[in-house]
């Protein structure tokens, strides 16, 4: 069975790669596997249907026809675990990587996800350029810590893996900041991990599924 995944119908970054279906459109690209895509609506996320799949009414979601699983970080480390391509096969190096990807989620992601979304909800408060200024020293903290540990390496540990993925997804949502410019080898690595054939096809696809709910909004007759 084809797996399908779940994304916005008209997703709030307006396809510009940042939700976090990406991760898993990127994930099924590199490992070369087909897959379909079921688009929601914000008020199809929490209806019945869709928090059986997500407790959280929350994408992405993954089903293939044998379990239906939530969570990006979880979806890409089942994918990588039973398909070769995104995990070493040496055991010491496998669980390396996937080390790396709880610290993108959980060390990396968590300053950099509020950074991002100060921006958006909190910008007009009076205290905003407060809180901006003290959540980029915590990004900038994460960051030189991960540019010191990178080095003049390509990869975060040996050849690219499901951590450089999920690590990357997370820097990129720093780019309306240009933080990372202030790094050059993590700006060099992110520019690497984004020229693969693999992320362009999936970005492609994200990009498409926003253009098309977007002309079906406009083809909606107003009322």
């Amino acid at each position: 069975m084809t797996p399908t995944i779940t994304a916005f119908e008209r997703s709030p970054d307006r396809g510009r790669g940042l939700a976090r279906d990406m991760r898993i459109r990127w994930t099924l690209e590199e490992l070369g596997l087909p897959y379909q895509v079921r688009t929601l609506s914000f008020a199809e996320l929490k209806q019945p249907p869709h928090l059986a799949r997500n407790p959280f009414g929350q994408i992405p979601t993954y089903e293939d026809g044998q379990q239906t699983l939530f969570e990006s970080g979880a979806i890409v480390l089942h994918l990588a675990e039973t398909h070769p391509g995104l995990l070493p096969g040496d055991s010491h190096a496998r669980m390396r990587a996937i080390a790396w990807m709880f610290a993108a989620l959980n060390t990396v992601e968590p300053p950099v996800f509020e950074r991002s979304l100060t921006e958006v909800l909190e910008r007009e408060e009076p205290w905003h350029a407060q809180r901006a200024a003290t959540l980029d020293q915590r990004v900038h903290w994460r960051l030189s810590e991960l540019s010191r540990h990178l080095g003049d390496a390509d990869w975060l540990d040996g050849d690219f893996s499901a951590g450089d993925l999920l690590m990357v997804t997370v820097l990129m949502r720093l780019e309306r900041f240009g933080m990372v410019n202030d790094y050059p080898n993590l700006a060099a690595y992110m520019a690497r991990a984004t020229a693969r054939p693999a992320y362009r096809r999936a970005f492609e696809a994200q990009l498409q599924t926003f253009l098309s709910g977007e002309a079906e909004r406009d083809s909606t007759p107003r009322s």
